[in-house]
C-alpha cells in the first residue's frame, strides 16, 4: 500500500516518517511540506537517512497524492480542512492529525479555535481516531480525525469510569503536563530554552481548545488546565472525579479502581494498567499509554493518572494505529510497544 505524508516539516510529520519506516504494509511514496519543500527528508531530519535516502520533500499539492491508499495530514489546525477537502474521494483514506474534524458541531470552531469551518458537510463522515474507545466505527473509515494529545491521555484515563457510571459526570478536573514538542516546531518566545527550561507554567486556563473535545468524547463536564513542562516529549494527565455511592456502582477502593481500568483495557495492546505510579519516561518513544488509579476514602474522590508520549500515542503513532484499523491491517504494524530507557 502507498502512503503520503503532508506536513513533513513539523514534529508530527517527522514522527510519522520515523514510524512508517518500520511499517511493512504502508510504503511512503510522497512527502510534502511547506517550509521544507525542495530539500531531502534526510536533510531536514538526519535521523531518517537510513530509511528515506534521497527522497525529496515536495510542495503541498493534492494532485500528487491522487490514488494513494492513505494520506496523513499533519498541518496546523485551520489549515488541514482545506487539504482534507481537496483529497476527499481521491484517496483511500485520509487521516487528519489537526483539529479540523474532531468536533462534530461546526459552530464550536469559532469559539474554541478562532476560525469558521469551511467544510461542515464533512464533519459527520469523520470518524474519531481513538481505537481503544472507537474501534468498531474506525473499520473501513475513509476520513479519520486523530485525537488531541491531551485528550488521548485524559479520555483513556476517565472513559472507563464515566461510561461505566462509576463517577459523577460533572465536576471532573484534569491537570495535564506536556513537553515542549507538543506546541509544534514554530518559533515562540515562551518556548525558547531560557524561558521554558527550569520552569513549569500553566496556560490556556479555562479556554484550552481540547476542552470541548474531551467533553464530546466523555459525555461529561470538566475543567482542564494544561501546563508546559521543561521536557521534550511526554504528557502526564492527572484526572480527578467524585465517585458515585457504591450501591450505584461507585468504586470503594484503589483495588476496585485499578480493576475497572484492567477490565476495560484487558485486550488492548497499547495500554498498560499498573498498580504502580506512572511517569512520562515509561512511555518515551512508544505508542503505549500507562495508566494507574487511586481511590481516596477520606474524600470519596478518584484519581486516575495516564502517561503517554505526545508525539506517538498522542499524535503520529495513534494516527497510524487508527489507519491500521481502517485499512484492515494488524493494528500493531509500525508501532513500538517498548519505550526508551534511560
Amino acid at each position: 500500500m502507498k502512503a503520503g505524508v503532508v506536513g513533513a516539516s513539523g514534529y508530527l510529520g517527522a514522527e510519522l516518517l520515523r514510524l512508517l519506516a518500520d511499517h511493512r504494509e504502508l510504503e511512503v511514496a510522497v512527502v510534502q511540506g511547506e517550509s521544507s519543500a525542495g530539500s531531502a527528508v534526510a536533510e531536514q531530519y538526519p535521523s531518517l537517512v537510513g530509511a528515506y535516502g534521497d527522497l525529496m520533500v515536495e510542495p503541498l499539492d493534492p494532485d500528487q497524492l491522487d490514488g494513494l491508499d492513505a494520506v496523513f495530514v499533519a498541518v496546523p489546525s485551520g489549515t488541514s480542512q482545506g487539504v482534507v477537502a481537496a483529497l476527499h474521494g481521491r484517496t483511500g483514506l485520509v487521516v487528519d492529525l489537526g483539529a479540523d474534524f474532531r468536533l462534530k458541531d461546526a459552530a464550536a470552531y469559532p469559539d474554541w479555535y478562532g476560525f469558521e469551518h469551511s467544510r461542515p458537510d464533512l464533519l459527520a463522515s469523520a470518524v474519531y481516531g481513538l481505537p481503544e474507545l472507537n474501534r468498531e466505527a474506525l473499520r473501513d473509515a475513509h476520513l479519520i480525525a486523530a485525537p488531541g494529545c491531551y485528550v488521548t491521555a485524559a479520555c483513556l484515563a476517565l472513559a472507563p469510569f464515566v461510561r461505566g457510571g462509576h463517577v459523577e459526570r460533572r465536576g471532573i478536573v484534569v491537570d495535564g503536563l506536556s513537553g515542549t514538542s507538543g506546541a509544534g516546531k514554530g518559533l515562540r518566545a515562551d518556548l525558547h530554552h531560557p524561558v521554558a527550561n527550569e520552569s513549569l507554567s500553566a496556560y490556556g486556563v479555562l479556554t484550552h481548545r481540547h476542552i470541548p473535545e474531551m467533553q464530546q468524547v466523555l459525555g461529561a463536564e470538566l475543567i482542564f488546565t494544561p501546563h508546559l513542562a521543561p521536557m521534550t516529549r511526554g504528557i502526564l494527565a492527572t484526572c480527578y472525579a467524585r465517585t458515585v455511592p457504591t450501591d450505584m456502582g461507585g468504586v470503594a477502593s484503589t483495588a476496585d479502581a485499578i480493576e475497572v481500568l484492567a477490565d476495560a483495557y484487558e485486550a488492548e495492546p497499547f495500554v498498560n494498567v499498573t498498580p504502580h505510579l506512572v511517569s512520562t519516561a515509561h512511555a518515551y518513544g512508544s505508542n503505549v499509554a500507562h495508566l494507574t488509579a487511586r481511590y481516596d476514602e477520606r474524600t470519596g474522590w478518584l484519581v486516575v493518572i495516564c502517561a503517554i508520549d505526545n508525539l506517538v500515542k498522542g499524535g503520529s503513532g495513534q494516527a497510524i494505529q487508527a489507519a491500521n484499523v481502517a485499512l484492515g491491517l494488524p493494528e500493531h504494524l509500525g508501532l513500538p510497544r517498548v519505550g526508551l530507557a534511560p
